[in-house]
């Protein structure tokens, strides 16, 4: 008599075998902490962070000694004139009415005016500050008290003049859709530090964001790696919180069942979102049994409060209550922290609209960094500020839109600035030409910020790459881009 002998599928093998797959899955969630722990040993190590890793892999790891541990990045989106806050130019107040001379603007194209629109001067009064001797605005009086602490670079500039690609393009070194923002990028490479808390954490106030949800999007990484939005007040998400009358150990039982479930799926059809899933129910399980001490605000001091800004007993989302959240998730092991305030795009009105925003931000910014410093934060996190462009030098007034005193989109120069850890302070960095036009000295792409950032993080933006399509794709692109050497400590 013949037997025949059912074929076995390695999936099969993983469902049915002794060990099976949901104790494999158990023993990777148990061995995290040491799998963090064998990380942090080996970081002086630099194996080539390339290829594309299985979810379950071990995170590719850092290439030298790291500054900084953690980044919180203060996105400004809309576009702060840097003319009117940063890089002040005499010239602009004598041309004031004129065209500037067109051998400057020969070549260029904007999105509202045209480029011999009148030159229109800063709208408000600049001074030295610090031992630096920083030149700001009289609309940063918080910023001024921190200069020594801040490294300047004046003339970055961007591939994009328009908002939604460019941000994206900041966020994510490319201006179309579907890459992952840098983020992301930095959950894939260095995993994280938080047993309850995503590695990659979004706040947003002052309204909408062209660039949308594609900011901190994990692309064509694992879903894992995706930012999570967060609120700063109340349930920090939306449906964390149980309804009424369903406790903690039906929820528990209830994941327990649907994780069974899944990774009896996953050992069938080996589709990685799945492993997605059950990281985000465990994730968001935990994340129920931390969210409301991280919202607690009242054990912060009333000193702390005032310094910020931060209104937390009115449960409103601003900037200010942001940054302390901020502040408060990079204790709590948060790799990156992005915030997100809008309402810098001032096509008209530049002077109001900037009263108004820097009112709302300036104050909290310097308290971050102050708060930073005094916790011995600041060593190893790297504060980044900025918006994805500049501002024209030229005025833009439109009847038809209802415009005037305004600047349009200037992708040729703007202002960041950076502090902590890997960042030198006191520096500023390039100089535009006499009316804030042109870089003349040490011009800064997109790509070079991007890999300032990553290097601080002891990453070579070089070999941080993933295989997608057959292809080693960056978060710095391919072209030869390098990080600032004068702001790096």
């Amino acid at each position: 008599m013949r037997h025949e002998i059912a074929p076995q599928a390695r999936r099969h093998f993983f469902r049915d075998c002794g060990v099976g797959i949901g104790k494999m899955a158990l023993a990777t969630l148990l061995g995290g902490a040491a799998a963090r722990s064998a990380r942090s040993a080996r970081a002086s190590e630099a194996p080539p962070a390339t290829g594309a890793p299985l979810a379950t892999d071990s995170p590719p790891g850092v290439h030298f000694p790291p500054r900084a541990r953690r980044v919180i990045y203060l996105f400004m989106a809309g576009a702060p004139s840097q003319l009117d806050l940063f890089d002040y130019k005499p010239r602009l107040v004598e041309f004031e009415g004129q065209s500037i001379p067109p051998s400057v603007i020969e070549g260029q194209r904007y999105a509202f005016i045209q480029p011999d629109a009148a030159v229109l001067a800063p709208r408000f009064k600049f001074a030295r500050h610090g031992q630096s001797g920083v030149e700001l605005s009289e609309m940063l009086p918080h910023t001024a008290g921190i200069v020594d602490d801040l490294a300047f670079i004046r003339t970055v500039h961007t591939d994009q003049f328009n908002h939604a690609p460019a941000q994206i393009f900041v966020n994510t070194g490319n201006a179309i859709p579907g890459h992952p923002s840098m983020g992301a990028w930095l959950s894939y490479g260095l995993g994280s530090e938080a047993d309850d808390l995503p590695a990659f954490v979004v706040l947003e106030s002052g309204g909408s964001l062209s660039g949308g949800a594609a900011m901190w999007s994990d692309g064509f990484l694992s879903g894992k790696h995706q930012g999570v939005p967060f609120r700063s007040s109340g349930d920090p998400i939306l449906h964390v919180a149980n309804p009424p009358g369903y406790d903690t150990r039906a929820q528990r039982d209830s994941l327990d069942l649907i994780g069974q479930l899944n990774r009896q799926r996953f050992a069938e059809v080996h589709d990685p979102e799945i492993e997605t899933r059950i990281s985000a129910y465990e994730m968001a399980f935990r994340m129920q049994m931390r969210a409301p001490e991280l919202m607690d605000f009242s054990q912060e001091t009333p000193s702390t409060l005032e310094a910020y800004g931060a209104e937390p007993a009115r449960g409103k989302a601003s900037f200010a209550n942001n940054c302390l959240l901020a502040r408060r998730l990079a204790e709590r092991g948060v790799r990156f922290i992005q915030l997100y305030h809008s309402g810098w795009d001032h096509h008209s009105n530049v002077e109001g609209g900037l009263r108004k925003q820097c009112a709302e931000t300036d104050q909290a910014c310097a308290a971050l960094i102050r708060d930073l410093k005094q916790r011995g934060m600041l060593d190893d996190t790297l504060v980044v500020w900025g918006g994805e462009f500049g501002r024209t030098p030229m005025v833009e007034a439109s009847a038809a839109l209802g415009r005037s005193m305004g600047r349009d989109h200037h992708p040729q120069a703007f202002t960041v600035w950076m502090a902590g850890g890997g960042i030198r302070p006191g520096v500023s960095v390039g100089q535009t030409d006499e009316f804030g036009f042109h870089p003349v000295e040490s011009p800064v792409h997109v790509h070079d910020l991007q890999a300032t950032i990553l290097h601080c993080l002891g990453i070579d933006h070089r070999r941080l790459s993933f295989n997608h399509q057959g292809l080693n794709v960056r978060l710095t692109g391919v072209e030869e881009h390098h990080p600032v050497e004068p702001v790096l400590a």
